[in-house]
């Protein structure tokens, strides 16, 4: 499981240091996780699973694919949490209050525009 857990990070493009600060524990943790000097906790195996949408078998067994996969729903869901975390002057969230406020006719003409987009890349 030790590995696994290093493809993980690899898998997110994270070093030690950045996947460690998201889980709460130092990059000597992950370290010693990695180099198989400390076996991981239930707990810290489940938050790895919470955190990052790793496939809870696939970590303990390596059978099945790393990650869950989620719905269209969930990965909107997931965009929305991490863009109300955003600062406020930030580009995505001032983008997507802006969409919030459109009316019916601007969302009509938003959707035209996209169809036109989309027929001169084919």
């Amino acid at each position: 499981m030790n590995e696994r857990i290093k493809l993980v990070r690899k898998a997110l493009k994270l070093s030690q240091d950045e996947f460690g600060k998201k889980l709460g524990v130092t990059r000597g943790a992950i370290t010693n996780i990695e180099l198989n000097k400390t076996e991981p906790k239930p707990l810290f195996v489940e938050l790895i699973c919470n955190t990052f949408d790793v496939n809870e078998a696939w970590l303990k067994t390596g059978k099945g694919e790393m990650f869950l996969q989620k719905t269209r729903s969930e990965a909107i869901a997931d965009f929305m949490v991490d863009m109300l975390n955003e600062e406020e002057t930030s580009y995505k969230r001032r983008f997507i209050e802006m969409l919030a406020n459109l009316s019916v006719e601007e969302w009509q003409l938003l959707e035209k525009m996209a169809f036109k987009i989309a027929k001169k890349e084919d």
